[in-house]
């Protein structure tokens, strides 16, 4: 290699390591390095005292099939599936509205989706559980009214959970589904017109197809960390609508039984590379994940 190449070699490799190396590092030793600590530990046992025993074992996944965490599984998958089609019930019309709204109100609209980010998830779950509970001003206003003539239970229950989940993801629907229909082209919507075609033509021919892949990322987006948010099913479910995230948190702090908890954890790692896979494979758009 000749001076010349090793100094362009050298100008090149400089500013790259510089660029990218701190990143890499931070990566490595914050995300790599513990996710393989979780994969060492799914394979180790405990002991008497419940210490972790580097000893390795299959115990841990075989207990996986137990039939009540099986349950779990399925409710998890329930709980995730009804809140992703509310998320999209709701949030492609309000998504529809501030794409297409060309004045001064759309930057207000597209506030409201943000402005829940500035608060804490978990203080904002509770104050559905002080506004829904026996004595919170839904019911309380529900009396006065006279539409009731006692206090409703609405906490614990599979569907006050979803509304939960709804709640805290709902953003996390918007914010694709706002950028796929921002994408749109109008002239195809004008030439759909044109051709005769009424407004439902349009939206299940033209608008759902063009914007499917902003349904999917959304999906997603909403559907993985319902399996997770296991501080919602805590608060609003009581432990009537758990999900997996229920289970790992369980494992590590009550149970102690940190091995099962990381073999727990590792299926959820799974299941999301599963479905980014297959988000990949139907020929969807990575970026649009990271909205």
């Amino acid at each position: 290699m000749t001076l010349s190449a090793k100094r362009t070699l050298k100008a090149n490799t400089i500013p790259a390591l510089v660029m990218v190396g701190p990143v890499s590092l931070w990566m490595l030793l914050f995300v790599a390095v513990p996710l393989l600590y979780v994969v060492v530990m799914s394979f180790c046992s405990v002991d008497t005292n419940y210490n972790v025993v580097f000893r390795f074992t299959l115990a841990n996944y075989k207990r996986l099939f137990n039939i009540a965490y099986v349950k779990i599984y399925g409710q998890s998958i329930l709980i995730a599936l009804l809140t992703t089609v509310v998320c999209i019930l709701i949030g492609y019309p309000f998504s529809f509205l501030i794409a297409r709204t060309q004045s001064r109100w759309k930057n207000l609209l597209y506030m409201l989706v943000i402005i829940p980010f500035w608060t804490n998830s978990l203080i904002r779950i509770y104050g559905w559980r002080t506004f829904l509970g026996v004595n919170g001003p839904l019911n309380k206003f529900l009396m006065a009214a006279g539409v009731i003539p006692g206090p409703l239970d609405l906490l614990f229950h599979r569907g006050t959970t979803v509304l939960g989940m709804v709640y805290c993801l709902f953003p996390f629907m918007i914010l694709p589904l706002y950028t796929a229909i921002e994408k749109l082209d109008t002239n195809l919507l004008e030439a759909s017109s044109d051709l005769g075609a009424k407004g439902l033509s349009t939206l299940v021919d033209i608008i759902l197809p063009l914007t499917a892949g902003g349904i999917f990322s959304g999906s997603i987006m909403v559907f993985i960390p319902t399996l997770g948010y296991f501080f919602v099913s805590d608060i609003l479910g009581g432990g009537n609508a758990d999900v997996i995230g229920n289970l790992i948190e369980r494992q590590f702090q009550s149970g102690n039984n940190w091995p099962l908890g990381a073999a727990l954890s590792i299926i959820l790692i799974v299941i999301t590379l599963v479905l980014v896979k297959l988000y990949q494979i139907t020929g969807g758009d990575m970026d649009s994940l990271g909205v």
